[in-house]
């Protein structure tokens, strides 16, 4: 991160000030003495115009067309133990974008979330709570969604056993 900050010409001060995040706070995720929450995530890269994928991916080389499920690269997304499977290779030539979002109990996005874009998703299992713009939906296997990602959102699950989603969401934000 630090890096592509310098890229980009700004001052921690600079990228506290576009992200709503202290100085303080920024530095200790420069340095691995802070996790950072999937809400601020995002700012920073917004503020940086740089997908997730770019912020963390060493190489930005295709991975071809099949990714077997043992090679699938994940993250965790949350303190629960949340966790996001990539099932298109971090490719920023991509224009789709999809994850299997793997959330424990309690496990979601923390916090409201804005970019550009638009997202589809597919409940396979377990219970969703899905916000947007302000209404509550509940979800449950089978059930699917689509949304503008301009329109506030959030997630989580409410239940007490692991929800996983089928996502889709253009162009790539992770």
């Amino acid at each position: 991160m630090r890096n592509l900050r310098h890229i980009k010409g700004l001052t921690l001060k600079d990228l506290a000030d576009r992200t709503l995040c202290s100085e303080s706070m920024l530095s200790k995720v420069e340095n691995g003495k802070a996790q950072v929450s999937l809400t601020l995530l995002h700012r920073i890269v917004q503020s940086l115009d740089i997908t997730i994928t770019a912020l963390f991916s060493e190489s930005q080389a295709d991975q071809g067309v099949v990714t077997r499920a043992k090679d699938r690269s994940t993250f965790r997304i949350d303190a629960n133990g949340s966790r996001l499977e990539r099932l298109i290779p971090p490719n920023l030539g991509h224009l789709l974008e999809g994850n299997l979002h793997i959330l424990e109990p309690g496990g979601g996005s923390d916090g409201i979330l804005t970019h550009e874009g638009e997202e589809v998703g597919y409940v396979l299992n377990g219970v969703l709570e899905l916000i947007v713009s302000g209404v509550k939906y509940l979800l449950h296997s089978g059930d699917s969604f689509v949304y503008r990602s301009e329109e506030p959102h959030s997630y989580r699950n409410p239940g007490k056993e692991t929800t996983r989603v089928l996502w889709v969401s253009t162009p790539p934000t992770f």
